[in-house]
């Protein structure tokens, strides 16, 4: 099996082009046929003469199987009733019509000197065994090839469901964030604070047009998340200033790490929703990034009042009720992702603040590492 262009597997190898597949096993399988009919002959005292009408027999046979062949693919597709009664009608007729010119043929060469209707009977016998052997490894071969098939378009199926699955929890995320974002922008204008509500309404767009430019599905180098989470971030800090006080701790040799789009953002989100609008000097966060053993660790760790003091922060048990995204809708994306490769905690600081963790199986992109700057 090998995979097309659009991700999609499918037949390759031999059965890669079914017409030329078809031809090299007619004619293979009829030279073959051949090549065992005549040696026998021989070493049973046939005549060399035996020859012609063993190459004419031979001719004669690949010719039935060619119309054979057409009107089997005619009723291969029909009800089984019918597929297997018409087959063995034409099976049936092919061997009588071989079997004739088989008789008609030695008995005009001479090959023998048996009566043409008991050479005809004999030669029926020896026909249809060898059509009858044909016709088992056409349908073999192609309810072979349409089982393929099928569990092809099933995979693609699957591939397809679980990417419209992904693209919905992605699509989620961007709404709730707008939502947020808009909300504020309309309250700096009803302030009648242009400005920042100008500077918020760019940075918005910035953001929009870099994330709408990935697909929901795709991955990205960390790098490319990392800047992206920063857009996200330089919006945020116009709504808490100093409040919101982020640090990122991104190990350069894991800047080309493949992640998905958006896994970071959502994060960085609950931790200002938990964190820092609750506390009046806010609080910091740490988006953290290193590889260990071939895995992929990312943290966000803030220093808000974690699940200490009978906070209702979202976690595994208790997914965010308010919105229905945030941790949740991650775990989600990633158990889609990655399936059991992956691992998503949570936990709680001692002494104040609440940390989620992501391991990834490690994957890098071929190209050169790429900067990230440092948070201005």
């Amino acid at each position: 099996m090998g995979r097309a262009a659009d991700g999609t597997k499918r037949v390759d190898g031999f059965f890669a082009n079914k017409v030329r597949a078809f031809w090299y096993l007619q004619i293979a399988g009829w030279i073959g046929a051949l090549g065992l009919r005549v040696p026998t002959a021989l070493a049973n005292g046939q005549p060399a003469s035996y020859l012609v009408p063993a190459i004419i027999s031979t001719i004669t046979g690949f010719s039935l199987t060619l119309i054979m062949s057409v009107l089997y693919h005619s009723v291969i597709d029909r009800r089984p009733l019918i597929t297997w009664t018409a087959s063995l009608t034409v099976l049936v007729t092919a061997s009588a019509l071989y079997s004739f010119i088989d008789g008609w043929v030695f008995q005009s060469l001479r090959a023998t000197n048996t009566d043409f209707s008991i050479l005809s009977i004999g030669a029926f016998f020896l026909d249809a065994t060898l059509l009858g052997a044909w016709s088992a490894l056409y349908f073999a071969i192609n309810y072979f090839l349409r089982i393929e098939e099928q569990a092809d378009q099933l995979i693609v199926l699957e591939a397809q469901a679980t990417s419209a699955q992904l693209a919905m929890l992605r699509y989620q995320l961007n709404p709730h964030f707008l939502f947020n974002t808009l909300n504020s922008i309309s309250t700096l204008v009803l302030l009648r604070q242009t400005e920042p509500a100008n500077a918020m309404l760019s940075r918005l767009s910035a953001f929009l047009r870099y994330t709408l430019a990935n697909e929901p599905t795709a991955q990205v180098t960390l790098a490319q998340e990392i800047e992206t989470l920063k857009l996200y971030l330089d919006i945020e800090k116009m709504r808490f200033e100093e409040r919101l006080r982020p640090h990122f701790d991104i190990d350069p040799s894991v800047a080309d790490a493949r992640v998905p789009s958006l896994i970071l953002q959502p994060l960085v989100e609950n931790a200002i929703k938990y964190a820092v609008t609750p506390k009046e000097d806010g609080a910091d966060i740490l988006v953290a990034a290193q590889r260990r053993d071939g895995v992929l660790r990312i943290e966000v760790t803030d220093s808000g009042p974690g699940l200490n003091s009978g906070d209702t922060r979202p976690t595994f048990a208790a997914p965010n009720l308010s919105t229905g995204v945030g941790l949740a809708n991650i775990r989600d994306r990633l158990a889609q992702a990655y399936g059991d490769k992956q691992r998503f905690t949570t936990k709680s600081i001692p002494g104040g603040g609440f940390s989620v963790t992501l391991e990834l199986p490690y994957s890098a992109e071929d190209s050169p590492n790429q900067e990230v700057r440092p948070f201005a």
